[in-house]
């Protein structure tokens, strides 16, 4: 883990042949794009794939947005949960069959364009339903998809295929729910789970992979159970940008299954040298300090501590980080300083 490596590579993105970003959190927030992202990615060079977790559009409204901030994007570039969830809806149904859809049009292009047929109630006899986050989604929505649903698999029931289970997302307003959210109410109404399409399932990766060639490519995402969780499953880079949802306590709580391989402030962390930690012992106490630049966190027993804050908010959620994934328990056994917590 870069965190860790006491000789790191020059940039997180040395040896990386794609980019596979994220978008919400991370290039942009609601109407807006995020301070220096789209000048960071340009200046990389490389190219560059957009995956979203958002079922709301159609992949050509997405590089239409994108292209808006001056990026240069072409629909093919966006890869979108509803096209994931697309492979695991083709294993179920036939040509013309009918699909109920929770959500907007970026579901609807994708089924149509394979000859499948939308339907809105469960009176039109759908053959699987697939649910996504759409602005417009409302009660009457998930009443229909849990009146399709009311039989499980076993008994004879339809495919239910949820294209994410974001709990949340980050809008111009601040954090909404997200389609998880919806879809846990569905779940609570019919008794039964849906299959998620998806980050961090790797259908999305492996249909990155597929229209790119990539062989080394880095996943930038601000989330650690979509995008950071997914890319490690999927056995690629991660790099978490502190722009989106989770930040410092949320790293330092962190599974190892979301730990990311590196950790960037804003999008300009991408071109920048790795800062190694530096872990040292003080043989008289046995506290260790983890150092990363001029921020220093001390590990005394199951005590975390801020010693000296860095130049930069993420040098000193680095050094945290360091002081609690090395420790001998799980966070929740460990006393960790309320500044560090607030980072």
């Amino acid at each position: 883990m870069a965190l860790f490596r006491k000789s790191a590579a020059p940039t997180p993105l040395d040896g990386v042949d794609c980019l596979y970003v994220d978008l919400d959190g991370v290039v942009y927030k609601g109407a807006d794009a995020i301070p220096h992202a789209v000048d960071s990615i340009r200046a990389t060079g490389l190219p560059a794939a957009y995956l979203t977790n958002n079922a709301s559009r159609t992949d050509a409204e997405v590089a239409e947005h994108l292209s808006s901030f001056g990026l240069d994007v072409q629909r093919e570039q966006v890869v979108t949960s509803p096209q994931a969830a697309m492979r695991l809806l083709a294993t179920h149904l036939g040509p013309g069959d009918p699909v109920l859809v929770v959500g907007g049009a970026g579901i609807v292009v994708e089924i149509e364009a394979r000859g499948w047929r939308v339907v809105r109630t469960a009176a039109e006899q759908p053959k699987a339903v697939v649910q996504g986050f759409h602005p417009s989604v409302g009660w009457k929505d998930l009443a229909e998809a849990s009146f399709a649903l009311q039989r499980k698999p076993a008994d004879g029931g339809i495919p239910w295929i949820a294209t994410n289970g974001d709990w949340t997302i980050p809008v111009a307003g601040g954090i909404a729910p997200g389609n998880g959210t919806l879809v846990s109410a569905v779940h609570t109404a019919v008794g039964r789970l849906a299959d998620f399409a998806g980050k961090p399932e790797t259908a999305m990766f492996e249909l990155a992979t597929e229209r790119f060639g990539a062989t080394t490519p880095a996943m930038i995402g601000d989330r650690l159970d979509t995008d950071i969780l997914g890319a490690r499953r999927t056995g690629i880079r991660s790099i978490l940008v502190l722009t989106g949802i989770d930040r410092g306590a949320s790293l330092l709580g962190a599974d190892a299954s979301m730990r990311p391989d590196h950790v960037v402030q804003d999008l300009r962390g991408l071109s920048e040298p790795v800062l190694p930690v530096r872990e040292t012992l003080e043989t008289s106490t046995g506290d260790v300090y983890f150092e990363v630049g001029v921020a220093a966190v001390r590990r005394s027993g199951i005590d975390i501590a801020l010693v000296r804050s860095g130049e930069r908010p993420v040098d000193t959620i680095r050094a945290a980080s360091a002081a609690v994934w090395s420790a001998d328990r799980p966070v929740l056994g460990l006393r960790v300083s309320p500044e560090l917590l607030a980072l």
